[in-house]
């Protein structure tokens, strides 16, 4: 019978078949802080791609899982290393992708069965006067209570 002399040989097939799953795990999902919404996002850690799915009804069926795609701002950004961070406000349907080596954030939600992202972005040096707000994707929908302009 022989012995092996070094364990580095086992060592090395047992890390190889180990990362192999780690290194394939490019995906982040997370739940909607909205208590009464099914809906979960998906990010591409690397792209920052952000998607959105949640179940369905559909007579005569256990269901369906309905996703909707990236829209304005939500499709690949610059590679990186992104992820999702959910409020904790119970009525809030969107979720943050932030930007972990940047320190940018935008907001991501469902609008017209497309998911938006507000542009990335950071505050300035120095920080921002109280109740300043970054501009959403156009032609969307404004927060209640946030900043507006006014045509001249």
């Amino acid at each position: 019978m022989r012995l092996l002399r070094s364990p580095l040989p086992c060592l090395v097939l047992v890390a190889s078949a180990l990362a192999g799953p780690a290194l394939a795990a490019s995906f982040e999902f997370a739940p909607a802080p909205q208590a009464d919404l099914n809906r979960i996002y998906r990010l591409d850690r690397v792209t920052g791609e952000v998607i959105s799915c949640q179940y369905g009804l559909q007579e005569g069926t256990i269901g369906v899982t309905l996703c909707f795609g990236a829209g304005e701002g939500a499709g690949p950004q610059p590679p990186s290393e992104y992820g999702l961070v959910a409020s904790r406000h119970l009525r809030e349907a969107g979720i943050f992708r932030v930007n972990y080596r940047t320190g940018e954030v935008s907001v991501c939600y469902v609008l017209e069965e497309r998911v938006v992202c507000t542009p990335q972005t950071t505050p300035p040096p120095g920080g921002t006067a109280p109740g300043s707000a970054v501009a959403a994707p156009s032609g969307s929908r404004t927060t209640p209570g946030a900043a507006t302009t006014r045509p001249q």
